[in-house]
């Protein structure tokens, strides 16, 4: 089987653009959740999320836009940083074996509210004519495929929580197993819409706004938290088979060594220590390694009082003693859970860790909550010379959880 590679990386979040620039914030712990700004009509939000707020790069020709829902546009941005860092040229024989996989939550949620905008708040007779295209969940995977000339297989995923996650875990297995020799993978979302976030608040999950620091709203494992906060991002990573990557002479990132995927099948929406470990443990077992070799984990780590708790018992229960060792963070204290996105934008922070050994902190993570009792890396990141593995955690609505590991290319 072959070893996969990542050659290229990318990112879009309210933390900034650029996979460094989103580095570079998450490790410094500045946060890109602020008070949010959507409003249709006379419906206006109030709360807090992880919104871009600076203006998109300019990717796409103006007259190809109204084929754009604001998913796809961050898909783009993401993917295209990824693209350019792999160096991939417009070789057809080299696009012809290329493939994406990308995962989203909820698509074209900004087109499908809009279009509900046009015709119930407005008064139109119709709809914008390409909605459709615009709002099709596989719609910013087809876009990326037609903008880099991949002909190979082109899936979307969308599995809530997991997409991206479970995007890049099945582009591994397609290159490990020969059908592909690259695959750009990740995910993106934009759904900062009223219609999206009306049907969040009624699900009450999303945390309190923090009225003396908006931005300090977020606070995975910590006593005070109050639940997640939605943000919207795209992020990519391009994997290649070793051979292939060699054989073209490009930089070498990081190995995707392992993954692991998995379903409760207790509940919709309470998530299950033991199925959060059964992914784990399948990671661990794919890329060969023992739990004792992991020394970080970007942890999902959304901030409900019950999603930190259960990872807390499943990391314990998979790592035993060794979990008091363990490093664990949760970057969405500082760029929200972006859904579909999250898991392709926390792989990325969790790849430039070990690139850069350096863990990003838990930002305000200033009470902690006795209950979840491993070493957080509460506020400050860390500087280290000694990663040798890291992992990724994604779990989601419907009992789904992935679990990604890479490795430094020896």
């Amino acid at each position: 089987m072959q070893r996969v590679v990542i050659t290229g990386i990318g990112a879009i979040s309210a933390l900034g653009n650029g996979a460094d620039t989103n580095f570079s914030a998450a490790f410094a712990a500045n946060s890109g959740i602020g008070p949010v700004d959507i409003s249709a009509g006379p419906h206006r939000i109030e709360g807090c999320a992880a919104q871009i707020r600076f203006a998109l790069p300019e990717l796409i020709r103006k007259t190809d836009m109204p084929l754009f829902d604001r998913v796809a546009v961050l898909a783009w941005c993401a993917a295209n940083e990824a693209l350019q860092q792999a160096g991939l040229d417009h070789d057809p024989a080299v696009q012809q074996t290329s493939g994406v996989f990308w995962g989203t939550s909820m698509g074209g949620a900004q087109t499908i509210d809009n279009g509900y905008i046009d015709l119930f708040i407005d008064n139109k007779n119709r709809v914008r004519p390409m909605s459709i295209v615009a709002s099709m969940n596989n719609a910013s995977a087809a876009q990326i495929a037609l903008r880099a000339g991949f002909g190979g297989s082109v899936n979307t995923y969308s599995s809530a929580c997991v997409s991206s996650a479970q995007a890049i875990g099945e582009a591994f297995r397609h290159i490990r197993h020969g059908y592909a020799e690259r695959v750009l993978a990740g995910g993106s979302e934009a759904l900062l819409t009223v219609g999206v976030w009306r049907a969040w608040e009624a699900l009450r999950v999303l945390g309190v706004t923090d009225a003396t620091h908006p931005e300090r709203t977020c606070k995975p494992f910590s006593l005070d938290r109050s639940g997640l906060i939605l943000g919207e991002a795209g992020a990519a990573v391009m994997l290649e088979s070793l051979d292939s990557a060699q054989r073209r002479g490009a930089t070498i990132l990081a190995e995707l060594a392992g993954y692991g995927a998995s379903n409760d099948a207790t509940h919709m929406t309470k998530p299950d220590p033991a199925g959060q470990a059964r992914a784990m443990r399948m990671a661990l077992r794919e890329a060969g390694l023992a739990p004792e070799q992991i020394d970080y984990i970007n942890a999902h780590g959304a901030g409900t009082l019950a999603g930190d708790l259960a990872e807390t018992h499943s990391i314990r229960e998979v790592f035993g003693e060794h979990a008091s060792a363990l490093m664990v963070s949760s970057t969405k204290a500082v760029h929200g859970h972006t859904l579909g996105a999250a898991g392709a934008l926390e792989f990325v922070l969790t790849v430039q860790a070990l690139r850069q050994q350096a863990v990003p902190p838990t930002a305000f993570l200033a009470l902690p909550d006795p209950a979840c009792d491993l070493d957080y890396v509460a506020l400050q990141g860390r500087v280290q010379q000694s990663l040798r593995a890291v992992m990724s955690n994604s779990f989601a609505f419907g009992g789904s959880n992935a679990a990604l590991i890479a490795i430094p290319f020896i």
